[in-house]
């Protein structure tokens, strides 16, 4: 008899599992139900979308419904399923085009419900944008375009700060506002204030330690501005992106275990544990982090895509393991890049490493070079063996993406002794007679030497 595979959730993690499967085994039977009106598309896209820098939301969708379709996958779009049985291996599916309710049954279920925003609860909320789909960034862009001069940002770390620059580019004056002391928790304050400094010089008025208390409406049920713990702030747009949380409810009710991150618990074949056939991946999964030996959840598409395929190969009979996660992530504010792997000074400490941090600034380029510009590093590394455990860079363009050589250095377990050593590539329009990577290295190595 022809098994089935359902997949919840038609995005990265979920359509990448489908495709693995299919592609290993043509006689498995494959529905994937999606909420929204679109599968396999690019929400890191989305802030530049609204921006302009990208023309058509079309450039965002990787693969639409009907070209899984052709390759063999029952995609349903504007299906949401409401509820799952494990016991009975059915799934209650809720077609939100015609307002019914369907009983979809499974052999194999993969769970790819991603995250959900966790807008503050304040009165108006309801009237703001997460702009975390592409049916909420087209919405977001009309609204711009149709005008209004000052926008509100409530969040500063990743999603916040592309969205504050997105505005920005559109000719907007814009307001990011934080309840946090410092911009981009997942840096070191000191590598925050860089990026602080960044904003503020393409305009961008930053209120940090700064609730908001209420999104004030219009007579149409519009923003007309924020109310905050500082003061009232002019705004026709708002835009919440205060995080996300891992979406499980449904897999919450049906008994899955929910891991000590709230998300959902899963070995590293991507198995729900105690349950046959069960599969969970992406953003409403837990990972490994291999320095820290624990479970995270960090909701990163490069993870929900690595995972999907593992999950897909292993539910048609592979041996596939997730190896775990670095947390690294890259992202810019107007010219300024940021990048990020490992721990930083301050994770390293709530794990109780003793570690030794070292900050250099040094230039994108050769320093003579014309467009070359300053750049920031710092590096932890353990005081016992000096192993690299974390990487942080602030600076201009091509700056960031030297956070994939540290990320490299540490999954194979590099010292920053090590590390200076390692034979880059040199040219003046692409880096000075030393790369930045090796000028830190150094800078680290020589701390350590002189620390013992």
């Amino acid at each position: 008899m022809t098994r089935r595979l359902a997949v919840i959730g038609g995005d990265a993690a979920g359509m990448s599992a489908a495709a693995t499967a299919r592609r290993r085994d043509p006689d498995l039977e494959i529905v994937a139900f999606e909420r929204g009106g679109h599968t396999s598309y690019s929400a890191c896209g989305i802030p530049y979308y609204v921006a302009g820098l990208v023309d058509e939301v079309g450039d965002l969708v990787a693969r639409t419904p009907a070209e899984h379709r052709a390759r063999g996958i029952d995609v349903r779009i504007r299906h949401e399923v409401v509820a799952i049985d494990l016991a009975a291996r059915e799934l209650t599916v809720r077609d939100l085009n015609a307002r019914r309710e369907l009983r979809e049954p499974f052999d194999e279920l993969l769970v790819a419900t991603g995250a959900a925003a966790t807008p503050p609860p304040v009165p108006g909320v309801e009237a703001t944008e997460p702009a975390r789909t592409i049916d909420a960034g087209q919405r977001l862009r009309g609204q711009v375009l149709r005008g209004g001069d000052d926008a509100v940002v409530v969040g500063g770390g990743y999603i916040g700060l592309e969205m504050a620059e997105a505005l920005v580019i559109r000719g907007l004056r814009v307001t990011l506002v934080d309840r946090a002391p410092q911009l981009m928790t997942t840096l070191d304050a000191d590598m925050a204030a860089l990026v602080q400094d960044a904003a503020e010089g393409q305009g961008i008025r930053v209120a940090l330690s700064v609730d908001v208390e209420e999104i004030l409406l219009d007579d149409g049920g519009r923003p007309r501005g924020v109310r905050t713990s500082d003061g009232d702030v002019p705004a026709a747009h708002v835009v919440i992106a205060t995080g996300v949380r891992p979406e499980v409810r449904i897999a919450r009710e049906a008994g899955l275990t929910i891991g000590e991150t709230g998300a959902l618990a899963v070995d590293d074949h991507q198995r729900c544990p105690g349950h046959d056939g069960v599969w969970a991946a992406g953003d409403c999964a837990e990972s490994h982090h291999r320095l820290l030996d624990r479970p995270v959840n960090v909701q990163l598409g490069t993870h929900a895509n690595k995972q999907g395929r593992i999950a897909g190969t292993n539910i048609t009979g592979g041996d596939v393991a997730f190896p775990g996660v670095l947390g690294t992530a890259i992202s810019r504010i107007c010219s300024r890049e940021i990048a990020r792997t490992g721990l930083n000074e301050r994770e390293a400490a709530e794990a109780g490493l003793d570690v030794l941090a070292t900050t250099v600034e040094t230039d994108t380029r050769a320093a003579y070079f014309p467009g070359s510009a300053p750049m920031w590093v710092k590096l932890t590394a353990a005081r016992d063996d000096h192993r690299l455990l974390g990487a942080q860079i602030v600076g201009a363009p091509t700056a960031g993406k030297r956070v994939d050589t540290f990320a490299t250095a540490i999954w194979t377990g590099l010292t920053v002794d090590e590390l200076q050593w390692v034979d880059l590539s040199y040219a003046p329009p692409m880096s000075g007679v030393l790369d930045p990577v090796l000028v830190a290295a150094r800078a680290s190595a020589s701390a350590l030497a002189r620390a013992t």
